[in-house]
């Protein structure tokens, strides 16, 4: 199952807008830096779709405010 997730970072909270079709606006508090937001973004993700944060897996955009997250099994 993959997500295309478009991510704000430095947000005074965090939050999470589905738009559908497997796409999510996500606002995160860290900065992205060190990757920072990145571990954010997989934890807070994971709890919101309910897996484990080691079964989610950037697949492209790491770099990116824009993702693909995909869940490994």
């Amino acid at each position: 199952m993959k997500f295309q997730i478009r991510v704000k970072t430095r947000c005074s909270e965090k939050s999470i807008e589905d738009f559908g079709g497997g796409r999510y606006l996500v606002c995160l508090t860290e900065v992205p830096s060190h990757n920072a937001a990145n571990i954010e973004l997989i934890n807070y993700f994971a709890k919101h779709i309910g897996v484990p944060a080691m079964k989610l897996k950037i697949v492209s955009g790491a770099t990116s405010r824009d993702k693909v997250l995909e869940v490994v099994y």
